[in-house]
């Protein structure tokens, strides 16, 4: 079997408070191989988007690391962290997440321009026509629909063709029929590119397509979740 991708390694986060210590995450462990996708899923405030920040190392833990492509994330600094999530991550939020004074177009070439392509332009046109998008290169994200704005931010994810792609709640903010095709496309483009696909999600069809489902259960993962 090859390197895992993603290695979650005993992973507890813990926080603070006026009532003490608060437990989010307690001893997660799981691997990722290339080109699997997983469903995380569990009930609101089981800690689910902890987990996934600290996946992508956004957030750190209290105890345990994350390897990703074999790489500690927490022996590195926050800057070396920023580059290897360049290089390696795709984001997809609930909330699309995208630069409302730029058009279609910059939104997606922006993190081709961070990484200093010369061909930006041209990757991120190919990319939005790809997604469908290929009328509305120039409009900003206040005269997009929802869909739309979401398949703007799966263009910009996917431009950069990432190791890992990482979805919170990608259809939390779409209509049922708009979140449908919003996550065929988005199963396409991680088949045609052979990302690694970590999905949080409440919608059990969803979790399902995935090749398989993480529950975690008051900050744990619960038993015979993590075998595919």
């Amino acid at each position: 079997m090859s390197q895992p991708i993603i290695a979650v390694e005993r992973v507890t986060k813990q926080v603070r408070d006026s009532t003490g210590t608060l437990t989010i995450l307690h001893d997660i462990d799981f691997t990722l191989q290339p080109k699997e996708s997983v469903a995380i899923v569990g009930a609101s405030g089981s800690g689910k988007s902890t987990l996934l920040s600290i996946i992508a190392g956004l957030d750190t833990p209290t105890g345990g690391t994350v390897r990703l492509a074999g790489q500690d994330l927490f022996s590195i600094d926050e800057d070396a962290r920023a580059a290897l999530r360049a290089e390696k991550v795709g984001f997809v939020f609930q909330s699309f997440q995208l630069m409302g004074n730029l058009t279609a177009l910059e939104n997606v070439m922006l993190p081709l321009e961070l990484q200093g392509r010369n061909d930006a332009r041209r990757a991120a046109t190919e990319m939005l026509q790809r997604v469908g998008l290929g009328e509305r290169l120039n409009h900003y994200p206040k005269v997009l629909s929802g869909g739309e704005q979401q398949r703007v931010a799966l263009a910009r994810a996917f431009v950069v063709q990432p190791a890992v792609l990482l979805a919170d709640e990608p259809t939390g903010s779409l209509d049922f029929a708009t979140g449908e095709k919003v996550m065929e496309l988005m199963f396409d483009l991680n088949r045609e590119r052979g990302t690694t696909l970590v999905l949080v999600t409440h919608d059990r069809a969803i979790a399902e397509r995935c090749d398989r489902q993480i529950r975690i259960e008051a900050g744990q993962v619960a038993p015979a979740t993590i075998a595919a």
